[in-house]
C-alpha cells in the first residue's frame, strides 16, 4: 500500500490492505474479503483515509461510484450472484470503503442482510463452493478489468 496517502495511525485500513489485494490504483483498491460465508465479497477501499464519500471531490465520487458499478456487473456476470448487495457503513471503521457482496437465493443469510443472524444451518451454497474453486481466474478476471477501466 502506498504511504504517499494521507493515513491514520488506528486506522486498519490505512495500516493494511484490509483484505487479499486483487487491485491497487493511486486513488482506490479493491480487496477479496476474508467473508468465510461469503467467498466473491468484495470492497473498494479509498487510499486517503478519508470518512465520508461526500469528502471526496467530485471527480473522485465519480470515479469511485463508476468503479463500484464495474464491481456489481462482474458479480452478477462473473460470479453469477442472483443479487449485489452494495453498502458504505463505517461504523466501525471509519475509512471511506464500499462493500461489493453477492447474494444467492440459497445463501446462508438469504434474504436478509449479511450482517443479520444466520440461519441455523448456515453452510455454503453449491454456487458458492463454485466461487471458491474459480476464486484465482476471478481475482484475474477483475483485475484485467479493472485495469483496463482505470489503468492509473
Amino acid at each position: 500500500m502506498s504511504q504517499a496517502h494521507s493515513l491514520v495511525q488506528d486506522c486498519p485500513l490505512c495500516q493494511s490492505a484490509g483484505g487479499q489485494l486483487v487491485f491497487e490504483h493511486s486513488k482506490f483498491r479493491v480487496i477479496w474479503a476474508d467473508e468465510p460465508l461469503y467467498p466473491g465479497f468484495l470492497r473498494l477501499v479509498w487510499q486517503s483515509h478519508v470518512r465520508e464519500f461526500s469528502d471526496l471531490s467530485d471527480e473522485d465520487q465519480l470515479l469511485c461510484m463508476r468503479v463500484v458499478v464495474l464491481l456489481e456487473r462482474f458479480v452478477l456476470q462473473e460470479m453469477k450472484a442472483d443479487k449485489v448487495n452494495l453498502a458504505t457503513l463505517g461504523n466501525v471503521v471509519a475509512h471511506l470503503h464500499w462493500h461489493v457482496i453477492p447474494r444467492f437465493t440459497d445463501d446462508a443469510h438469504f434474504p436478509a442482510p449479511v450482517w443479520a443472524n444466520a440461519k441455523p444451518d448456515a453452510a455454503l451454497s453449491f454456487r458458492q463452493k463454485s466461487l471458491l474453486n474459480r476464486m484465482q481466474q476471478l481475482q484475474q478476471i477483475l483485475a484485467e478489468m479493472l485495469f483496463e477501466y482505470c489503468p492509473d
